[in-house]
């Protein structure tokens, strides 16, 4: 986890596994507007986990590029139009996950919806990660 972040855990609740129930940072913020899962030639990954692992790319290309990194994200909202395929692909999930993200679990919430705008998105994240501070 960066320094630049701090989990919460309230007293006598159980460890969660893979997120944290909350992020407390002091630095300054950038909001990543939501991402779906296609490649920068507009082209989509034939399948969920495929999806998900571009989506967490381009998030993360947006958190760089503000002056950030993976391991400075600190909320990350899914949005996924097939909950089934979410939940059958849980066990390879977690190594799709942290290709990307390491093992930074920031605070997460994972939200189904009946459809997004691409209709050939599966999965959308927002994020919200911190940067360093501009000189």
């Amino acid at each position: 986890m960066s320094a630049l972040l701090r989990a919460v855990q309230p007293e006598g609740w159980p460890n969660p596994v893979g997120y944290a129930n909350g992020m407390v940072t002091d630095g300054p913020l950038v909001h990543v507007g939501g991402q779906i899962g296609w490649r920068p030639d507009g082209s989509f990954p034939d399948t969920f986990l495929g999806q998900v692992e571009q989506a967490l790319v381009n998030v993360v290309a947006v958190v760089e590029a503000a002056g950030g990194r993976a391991d400075t994200i600190a909320r990350l909202t899914w949005y996924v139009t097939d909950i089934e395929a979410y939940r059958a692909g849980l066990a390879d999930l977690g190594p799709v996950y942290r290709r990307v993200m390491g093992r930074h679990f920031p605070a997460m919430a994972l939200v189904k919806v009946v459809e997004l705008v691409e209709r050939e998105a599966m999965v959308e994240i927002e994020a919200v990660a911190v940067v360093e501070a501009a000189a």
